[in-house]
């Protein structure tokens, strides 16, 4: 199925696994819509084994989100590479927000070039699957046992992110 919108000329695939892609290099369809975003490091270098790394790289996040307001709503800080969920109000873009987190990451950590220069994001239409395979990524990897065990998750319940229901409302 296409979905088109003929004054933005962007065109959006809707894939089978319930999730939107953008076809296109603008990102017009994200704002107030739930994605997944995945950045990776450059080479895929493990940087965020190290916890310090992975704590500055979580903080960034909401220092960020201060900065440039979004709603979180699940996240995971990997080795080589992050899973964040989060809806991007209209006044904003996700390039800046993710433009900005990337920056703040390599700056706090003092370390360059640190992440690849794009980054993937995927338009989100269950929202259930989407936490899930964000929150399971480290059992899949093999770094815990229990997705309350990572500590660089939402999953682990030590930071705030902002709740969705199954149908993709705030909770």
């Amino acid at each position: 199925m296409i979905i088109s919108s003929p004054s933005a000329r962007a065109f959006v695939r809707v894939l089978n696994t319930g999730i939107l892609c953008n076809m296109t290099q603008r990102h017009w369809v994200q704002n107030d819509r739930i994605s997944l975003v995945t950045t990776i490091t450059k080479q895929r270098a493990p940087i965020f084994q190290d916890d310090a790394y992975a704590c500055t790289a979580v903080e960034s996040l909401y220092i960020i989100q201060e900065r440039q307001p979004f709603y979180l709503h699940a996240f995971v800080v990997m080795p080589d590479h992050c899973h964040v969920l989060l809806t991007v109000p209209e006044y904003s873009t996700l390039s800046s927000i993710m433009y900005a987190y990337k920056r703040d990451v390599s700056f706090r950590i003092n370390r360059g070039p640190l992440w690849q220069k794009r980054f993937d994001c995927r338009l989100m239409r269950k929202i259930p699957q989407a936490i899930h395979y964000i929150h399971h990524n480290p059992i899949v990897a093999g770094l815990c046992a229990e997705p309350e065990d990572y500590r660089w998750s939402s999953a682990c319940g030590k930071w705030d992110v902002t709740a969705i229901d199954a149908m993709g409302m705030f909770a």
